[in-house]
């Protein structure tokens, strides 16, 4: 099977694409896909253990099965903003 993977944040910048296609074996994971990302793109120091996953613009768990076709989001932790005391009005 083959799925479309979107990269945000980071992974976007540090494997240098907005998305590709990955072949997959059938009743393969969400946390097979990383597996095989992982493999295809060993880059250390990357958030993958703390990745929000999204499948077809739903959000799931690394064990959900994947389709062939399915869209597959990765989305890094996001840090940023102000302390509440930097904040207040």
């Amino acid at each position: 099977m083959q799925v479309q993977v979107l990269y945000f944040g980071v992974l976007k910048d540090v494997l240098r694409r907005n998305c590709e296609q990955i072949d997959l074996g059938a009743d393969a994971s969400v946390d097979d896909l990383l597996s095989r990302i992982r493999t295809l793109q060993p880059v250390s120091g990357l958030p993958w253990n703390s990745l929000a996953i999204a499948v077809n613009k739903f959000y799931v768990q690394r064990d959900h099965l994947l389709a062939d076709g399915d869209e597959v989001a990765l989305l890094p932790p996001v840090s940023g903003g102000c302390e509440a005391s930097e904040c207040a009005a």
